[in-house]
């Protein structure tokens, strides 16, 4: 069942209104790994669920509990339960979405105001933090419900939705709402499918479907020493430095090509044969891709199966900075008394945190061991999940695949991703439903980075996408 050629048009004539609607949920800074902005990660969530009552969604806020953020005990904001809908002959599908985004400022390279929807006339860029990474799908989801709401056009199927305000931050608290929601009678209850829409096309032409994500599990590794911070010329070559352990350290986690040098992890995952490796081999990408969304001719390899199974199916080790170092203008002549790095890991099926961790923490232990010195390591696990694999040949997929061909007239890639999303495996677990992820943004989005968009056209061209997907739905049977 195609979408009705009036919501289409209804989606472009009203793409103005849209977009001042993403530019105002850009401008709330909802981040979620600074406990300074919980605050507005809470603004955030009222001002979206202020947004689903106006459109007629009967929602409520669901109190996560508290977590420790640096050693402050702070309120996790309250996850969005909604319900739009309750025919019994209509399919129900569950809409999972993130209110939250990464931390952003001018100075980290931006060319304008991370918080301000800046809309480039040009290209039609709309660019902000959250654009892309997940308010502007979320949104989408809106606008299809705006369409439906004036037009006073019931929608095709039943919307359970879920939107939550911890995933940049691991997810805090919604693991045991959504299991506690799927047990019979919970709130979860009938749903027949679920679709998220918060990942992107591996480039900027082809639309994608993805039945894959990896997992991740995240580790803060602090060494300290001192009493206090040291003068360089007066304690240099003298006493145990944290920084140099640190750094020999995290030096033995990767290798330049990227491989994992702990012992047993990159040993978990079989390697590709020659049957899977063809599937990579047809996806519509290339190492220009990869570079163009980089910014820089920076590949690891020239070889497209080698670079898709490195983003898809092949664990990767990242280092992402280190606290308590010196890092301003100037020359600081300073021994740092204590500094911690970070790093995590993306997890590929049959691997798990449960099963990775023990090995990172006794092969950071071993290696620590090995450099004698009288300084202390402590090793923490900030947060993780597990990958993700889905069936792609599902109805829930072959109605995305029918939309997409329809929206964009071209059939769609079928990808795994390298990002993390934990509470996917959480949903097709606890409900026993499929999981579809159907991106609204492209390749080179730059989400968690410097000046993160979303094209114009992606955010209008993906909201008739996640409509049409819902007609499509509603073509096939509960039999299927």
């Amino acid at each position: 069942m195609a979408a009705p050629a009036e919501f289409l048009q209804y989606i472009d004539a009203n793409a103005d209104a849209f977009i001042q609607r993403l530019a105002d949920a850009v401008a709330i800074p909802s981040i979620s790994g600074d406990a300074k902005r919980r605050g507005d990660v809470v603004r955030m969530a009222h001002w979206l669920n202020d947004q689903l009552k106006a459109l007629g969604v009967d929602t409520k806020l669901v109190d996560l509990g508290k977590q420790d953020l640096d050693g402050q005990e702070l309120e996790l904001p309250p996850a969005i339960l909604g319900t739009l809908g309750a025919d019994p002959a209509k399919k129900t599908v569950l809409i999972y979405g993130h209110f939250d985004v990464q931390p952003a400022n001018k100075s980290d390279g931006w060319n304008t105001d991370p918080f301000t929807l800046v809309v480039n006339k040009e290209n039609g860029q709309l660019i902000g933090r959250g654009s892309s990474d997940d308010k502007g799908p979320i949104l989408g989801w809106l606008n299809v419900l705006q369409y439906h709401h004036d037009k006073g056009i019931p929608l095709p199927v039943n919307l359970k939705f879920c939107f939550e305000g911890m995933e940049e931050s691991g997810s805090e608290g919604l693991d045991e709402l959504v299991q506690n929601e799927s047990k019979p009678g919970g709130y979860f209850n009938g749903v027949d499918c679920a679709c998220i829409s918060d990942n992107y096309w591996l480039n900027t032409r082809t639309p994608v479907l993805t039945y894959g994500l990896r997992g991740l599990t995240y580790f803060k590794v602090t060494v300290s020493g001192p009493a206090r911070d040291l003068h360089s010329g007066v304690f240099g070559r003298t006493v145990h430095e944290p920084m140099t352990d640190l750094i020999h350290l995290l030096g033995k986690l990767v290798d330049p090509q990227g491989n994992i040098l702990v012992p047993g992890v990159e040993e978990m995952v079989p390697p590709a044969d020659e049957d899977e490796k063809a599937i990579y081999q047809k996806l519509d990408y290339s190492t220009t891709d990869i570079e163009e969304a980089a910014g820089n001719t920076i590949a690891l390899t020239s070889n497209k199966v080698d670079l898709l199974m490195g983003r898809m199916r092949n664990p990767s080790l990242s280092l992402h900075g280190i606290e308590g170092a010196f890092s301003e203008a100037g020359a600081k002549t300073v021994i740092p008394a204590k500094v911690s790095g970070k790093f995590s890991i993306r997890l590929v099926p049959p691997q798990t945190p449960e099963a990775v961790d023990p090995l990172v923490i006794a092969y950071l232990k071993s290696e620590f061991a090995k450099l004698n010195s009288k300084n202390t390591l402590i090793i923490e696990n900030l947060h993780g999940g597990k990958p993700w694999v889905a069936d792609h040949t599902h109805w829930n997929f072959e109605a995305a695949k029918k939309a997409t061909k329809a929206v964009y007239k071209q059939d769609p890639d079928l990808t795994r991703e390298g990002g993390s999303i934990p509470v996917t495996l959480t949903f097709a677990e606890s409900l026993g439903v499929n999981v579809l992820l159907l991106p609204m943004g492209r390749g080179d989005d730059g989400a968690h980075s410097t000046n993160e968009k979303l094209d114009r056209s992606n955010f209008i061209e993906g909201s008739k996408l996640l409509g049409s997907y819902l007609y499509e739905l509603a073509a096939l049977t509960k039999s299927q």
